[in-house]
């Protein structure tokens, strides 16, 4: 594998998961501020259980980045990338449906650019890898 594409690669996966975990640990600690800043204001704070069950899920995505980037698996963290637009796509119309501020959702589709050319890094070095066994 091309060892800057591969590099950049890896440093974007590590961001990326970074981020989770910091969302995941944030979701935990302060529900209502988390839910204000993903732009889905919490109605009431009993239906902050919902935005920790967010934020386990999001553990569990931390998780397995961080094991992926491990093992150098860098096939199936493109995929990951790739398939991981389906949570801002998400987040970002339901904060646009909430009337949150343009920043809210400008930030969701931001998220969708990095992992789009988080997708597109990985899947040129992997492009290359194989290239290169195959002469």
């Amino acid at each position: 594998m091309n060892k800057t594409y591969s590099k950049v690669g890896a440093v974007l996966v590590l961001i990326m998961a970074l981020l989770q975990g910091f969302y995941a640990i944030f979701s935990y600690l302060d529900p209502a501020a988390f839910s204000v800043v993903r732009g889905t204001e919490l109605f009431a704070a009993k239906d902050s259980d919902w935005v920790q069950i967010y934020g386990s899920r999001t553990l569990f995505i931390t998780l397995v980045l961080g094991y992926l980037l491990y093992a150098r698996n860098y096939s199936a963290l493109m995929w990951c990338a790739l398939f991981g637009t389906v949570m801002p796509i998400t987040d970002g119309f339901l904060a646009y449906e909430a009337q949150a501020p343009f920043s809210v959702v400008l930030k969701h589709i931001a998220t969708i650019v990095f992992l789009l050319v988080t997708f597109t890094i990985l899947k040129v070095a992997i492009s290359q890898k194989y290239n290169e066994t195959k002469h």
